[in-house]
């Protein structure tokens, strides 16, 4: 692995929203290799333990776990200030909390619709407006959250995922707009496929992107203080390109 301890500074302390994705492991992976503190939040409890004890194994300096919805937008602000006690404080929020949904189901049905936008955006809106308001007051902090190229244009194999990620890049570029000012950093990340559980059974899975890769890419950016991360990198070209098919065309491709 080729990010090194960081044996000189204090422990970041950092809350893992979705703890358990792949993405999301891959990353808090990194993280434990530099000694961080961590809180992990994620829904299956069994699945969260063996997370939490293998980074422990890792290096990280502490970690600790709650087993909640996220989808539950009522327990967030009880959540995370329950975290945030956990921790010390928070130097970095990092949201993974998401589904790719049944777009075939979503088309028949508007309940299936209406769940992957609350998954994907509604709670997400929740969670960072609490996170949000406690780095202002702050005047410090770095919210990295996971949205998608899918977000970028909305296509038919995709639309309801795709615009449930259009609105949370919307809302994150708004927010950024607003936090900058106050010392706080919003970093968007726009992955592309990433191979990880989510896409095991997708076609071309074997295709995507290395997730430990992407990983490495997401300390990076969050390092750096970026504000929008395509991973890998080439996906910002690709989207470019994308965005600017006319639409008289668009409409007739099978994307």
């Amino acid at each position: 692995m080729s990010t090194t301890p960081q044996a000189t500074t204090p422990p970041r302390k950092i809350l893992v929203l979705g703890a358990t994705s792949g993405i999301a492991e891959a990353t808090c992976r990194i993280w434990a290799f530099q000694g961080a503190s961590l809180f992990l939040v994620a829904r299956n409890a069994e699945k969260l333990a063996a997370v939490a004890a293998d980074l422990k194994t890792r290096g990280a300096s502490y970690v600790d776990t709650a087993v909640a919805d996220l989808d539950d937008t009522e327990q967030h602000p009880a959540l995370l200030a329950h975290a945030v006690n956990s921790l010390t404080g928070m130097d970095i929020a990092y949201l993974a909390h998401g589904v790719l949904g049944d777009q075939a189901e979503a088309e028949r049905d508007f309940n299936t619709a209406a769940q992957i936008l609350h998954t994907n955006f509604v709670a997400p809106v929740s969670l960072l407006t609490w996170l949000a308001n406690f780095c202002v007051q702050r005047r410090a902090g770095t919210l990295a959250v996971i949205s998608s190229v899918a977000g970028d244009r909305g296509r038919k194999s995709n639309y309801l995922y795709g615009s449930s990620k259009a609105g949370l890049s919307a809302f994150l570029g708004g927010l950024r707009n607003r936090v900058d000012r106050e010392g706080v950093t919003v970093l968007t990340i726009k992955p592309g496929p990433v191979k990880t559980a989510m896409t095991a059974n997708m076609p071309k899975s074997e295709k995507f992107a290395d997730v430990e890769s992407v990983a490495e890419s997401i300390v990076s950016a969050i390092d750096k203080r970026k504000d929008i991360l395509y991973v890998p990198f080439q996906w910002q070209p690709i989207m470019f390109i994308i965005r600017n098919i006319p639409e008289r065309i668009f409409k007739k491709l099978n994307l």
